[in-house]
């Protein structure tokens, strides 16, 4: 497999793991010390996430169940990539569908900013900006 395409399989493995709300796979995905943020025009709408450890927390925690019978579907597309030995860039379009009986509607749309590190062979997100569009609701448990 290419370096471009193992880090566009760690931004596929982020969008099912937040689609499944699966806060410890989506966790692994970062680093420690990972930094994410959540702009819209590009001042930020929470305080950053920092690890996996607080991604994992902000998924379990901050996003709302899918209702009896519905889902989400988080679709990348354009996706800029440059490697520069074990440093990755990532930057691609997002659209995120809620999906209920008998309809889908697009309820964010975007940008992910994304750099990654090759540790041990393994390429973890350090930092992850997610630039959206318009504001979003965070739920809560």
């Amino acid at each position: 497999m290419t370096d471009e395409r193992a880090v566009q399989e760690v931004l596929a493995r982020y969008v099912r793991a937040t689609d499944r709300r699966d806060g410890a796979a989506q966790g692994d995905l970062f680093t420690d010390d990972a930094v994410v943020r959540i702009l819209v025009g590009g001042e930020p709408v929470a305080e950053p996430l920092i690890g996996g450890a607080g991604v994992r927390f902000a998924v379990e925690n901050w996003m709302a169940p899918h209702p009896e019978g519905g889902a989400s579907h988080h679709v990348t597309a354009d996706p800029l990539i440059e490697v520069d030995g074990d440093e990755a860039h990532y930057h691609a379009q997002v659209i995120v569908f809620e999906i209920r009986p008998g309809s889908i509607r697009p309820t964010e749309s975007g940008y992910y900013d994304t750099r990654l590190r090759r540790i041990d062979g393994t390429w973890k997100i350090v930092r992850h900006d997610v630039l959206l569009d318009f504001a979003i609701t965070l739920g809560a448990s």
